[in-house]
């Protein structure tokens, strides 16, 4: 996860506390649209969530979400989980996981498209 100091000016307030540099609750316009965002770290894991009050975030948002939260080389994933650990907090949230050590794997090239 990239040092988030640089998106201060996009920081509020979450539970009286403001975070650190890679923690801490944002309000921030992508695509012309307010979403409220979390950015957390602890427990092996880097985790951004992404909400907007009317809608769900697009695959645009997300890929701009990943570029403002994440370094370029940075693997991160959203995850579907088995309909038993299924926890939904908020109907218009999103999420991308990093684990920390541990690198994502990947499927070859040539199944997901042509280069």
């Amino acid at each position: 996860m990239k040092n988030l100091n640089y998106l201060n000016k996009f920081r509020v307030p979450l539970m009286g506390a403001s975070g650190d540099k890679y923690n801490g609750a944002f309000i921030m316009k992508i695509k012309g649209e307010t979403y409220q965002v979390i950015a957390s770290n602890g427990g092996g894991w880097e985790h951004v969530s992404i909400s907007h009050k009317h809608k769900v975030p697009s695959w645009k948002t997300m890929c701009e979400l990943k570029e403002l939260f994440f370094e370029e080389d940075e693997v991160v994933m959203q995850l579907h989980p088995a309909k038993v650990n299924h926890i939904n907090n908020h109907k218009n949230c999103l999420h991308l996981w990093r684990p920390v050590t541990e690198t994502i794997p990947l499927p070859p090239t040539e199944m997901v498209g042509i280069k």
